[in-house]
């Protein structure tokens, strides 16, 4: 392939700038090729990264930082994307596959820039003959999917870039009909991403743009509310019922996201215990100013929530990222002198997938029919979930990376990704649902509490029941993507069959045939006894991914607690020792 020019990348960001509806990113683009062509080596670098190729559209959409160019987000991308979503609905609805004229919801969340790429997105998927219902202000991201659902809609779109860095946005893609408000999965997001490419090929000019746009109006996130609420309600055992006046008090975090508003009418709906939130975080605002990385998992971001925790007394901390897809709990851990700790989460998918067996349970049995449904977690999450399944005569399903994955288990009963994303209502969202979990997560511990008992406590019985599971993240950082696949290819070429002299039970390599649903770079070693090791790139990053889960039934809890650990570490230790071997080797 021939590399583009620094004389043709400044010839097509004038071209760009020509074209830009926005003034700011258009004053960047002119800019950028002003410098460039004077000589400035910064410069001409930017250009390159901005200019030359465009975003890639996958599974997740579009997300990347916000400025001028193809291979950023802006107004001319997102108009850009909306005409060949548009494009394949159309087709869609030309198969019999959705309702013609297709019907889209959009959403949007309080990111800088994210109103109004909501507006143009609208408007270019109306100009194209589509039906768009757009939310009427910035709101989580789970209402936008219940929203696909809920109006019978053929699609979805929503503006957020989630828990990503401030300057990010982008553009996240639902489909109705047979697939019930998921993510779309492959190959959808190919067949989106060629009518993409064939929109980009055409002036902009040419990309109409329609008016007729419905508001949606309160009723829609008033019936969410309602529904999430009676989920919650329904689920609670009834020996609880006559605890549900049991005092917590709760700090909230939005971080500076969209959920404080309609989590707290969730859970005044609930009859869940007033929040205390966090003040300085509770408004939606793009800038994120007490926060470097707006993620529940990031180190700092609950130090704000810690220091409000103990100055209330309080017995949980909720935590939602900027679209509330997503949930952080935390709690006083007498283990660590009372000092709050975060659960993982792996901990809070295994205390909320137990819970929703029982509820499963609980149903059967009241309806005198056998136990049925599956609960359901990504390849890199614990296994613990699959003995909670197991104990309850559920299916457990492992799917690969990803909520489009999850979502789509037949009779889920509750779902999770070990990066704190939960459901535990498929029945009311089809998509990891923060709001959702961070009410039925304080129901939860509402309960304990009555009972005199805490999650740490809660967790002991887990471990009691079903065996203590450790997991553990280990990540190589590389100098380059290509080095990244070349150490996993090294890997899969010579599989150990041994990890500190435990054997290899099972190797699978799930990019081969019929190894998934979908070919992944993604190895997998099960070991005896028990444990397990799951090696993957970073998709986005030039990084190795580790994930390290180790299991121990017997003794004490706490010897259950110190075996599982101790094999971890030492898991730990000898992947470390291979993959410096085969670096070394490769050097």
């Amino acid at each position: 392939m021939t590399e583009t020019t620094d004389a043709q990348l400044c010839a097509d960001a004038r071209a760009w700038a020509a074209q830009d509806p926005d003034p700011e990113t258009r004053a960047e683009a002119e800019a950028l090729a002003d410098a460039a062509e004077a000589g400035d080596d910064a410069a001409r670098a930017e250009l390159r990264d901005r200019f030359d190729g465009r975003l890639g559209f996958g599974t997740a959409g579009l997300r990347a930082e916000l400025g001028a160019g193809p291979r950023r987000m802006n107004r001319v991308v997102v108009s850009q994307t909306s005409a060949g979503f548009a494009a394949y609905l159309r087709d869609r609805a030309t198969r019999g596959e959705t309702t013609s004229p297709p019907t889209a919801v959009v959403g949007y969340d309080g990111r800088v820039g994210s109103e109004v790429f909501a507006r143009d997105a609208a408007e270019v998927l109306a100009g194209a003959g589509i039906r768009v219902t757009l939310l009427p202000e910035a709101g989580p991201t789970p209402l936008t999917a219940f929203a696909v659902r809920h109006l019978g809609a053929s699609a979805g779109v929503m503006i957020t870039a989630s828990h990503n860095p401030p300057r990010d946005n982008g553009y996240k893609v639902y489909l109705g009909d047979a697939d019930g408000g998921s993510q779309i999965a492959p190959p959808v997001d190919a067949e989106i991403a060629a009518r993409i490419a064939v929109a980009a090929d055409r002036p902009f000019s040419e990309i109409a743009r329609g008016t007729g746009i419905t508001i949606a109006g309160p009723e829609l996130a008033d019936t969410y509310v309602r529904e999430t609420a009676a989920a919650v309600v329904a689920g609670i055992a009834p020996e609880a019922e006559s605890d549900l006046t049991a005092s917590l008090t709760v700090v909230y975090t939005a971080m500076h996201g969209v959920g404080a508003e309609l989590g707290r009418r969730v859970f005044s709906a609930a009859g869940l215990p007033h929040v205390v939130p966090v003040p300085e975080q509770d408004r939606p605002d793009g800038e994120f100013p007490t926060l470097a990385f707006p993620n529940p998992e990031e180190d700092g971001a609950l130090d704000f929530a810690y220091a409000l925790a103990s100055d209330v007394g309080a017995d949980l901390i909720v935590a939602h990222d900027p679209d509330a897809d997503r949930l952080g709990l935390a709690a006083p851990d007498p283990a660590n002198g009372g000092a709050y700790r975060r659960l993982s989460g792996n901990e809070l998918g295994l205390l909320l997938g137990w819970r929703a067996a029982e509820r499963r349970l609980r149903e059967a049995e009241r309806d005198d029919l056998p136990v049925s449904g599956a609960l359901a977690n990504t390849i890199v999450s614990s296994p613990a979930l699959g003995a909670v399944a197991r104990a309850h005569g559920l299916g457990i399903v492992e799917t690969l990376s990803g909520f489009k994955w999850v979502s789509r288990v037949p009779d889920l009963v509750f779902g999770y990704e070990e990066a704190l994303g939960y459901l535990p209502f498929p029945g009311v969202v089809r998509d990891k649902d923060g709001i959702q979990a961070s009410a039925d997560a304080i129901a939860m511990v509402r309960e304990l509490a009555a009972e005199g008992r805490t999650v740490w406590d809660r967790l002991d019985e887990a471990s009691e029941r079903f065996g203590h599971f450790a997991s553990a993240q280990v990540v190589v950082r590389l100098d380059g993507i290509d080095r990244v696949e070349r150490l996993a290819e090294l890997i899969r070429q010579d599989p150990p069959t041994a990890f500190d002299g435990v054997e290899v039970k099972r190797f699978i390599d799930l990019r081969a045939p019929g190894a998934a649903e979908v070919p992944a770079n993604v190895l997998r070693f099960d070991l005896a006894g028990g444990s397990r090791i799951m090696i993957r790139p970073s998709g986005t990053e030039p990084k190795l991914k580790i994930y390290l889960d180790a299991r121990s039934g017997k003794g004490s809890v706490a010897d259950r607690r110190r075996k599982a650990e101790k094999r971890l570490r030492r898991l730990e230790a000898a992947i470390r020792e291979h993959l410096d071997g085969l670096q070394a080797e490769s050097a």
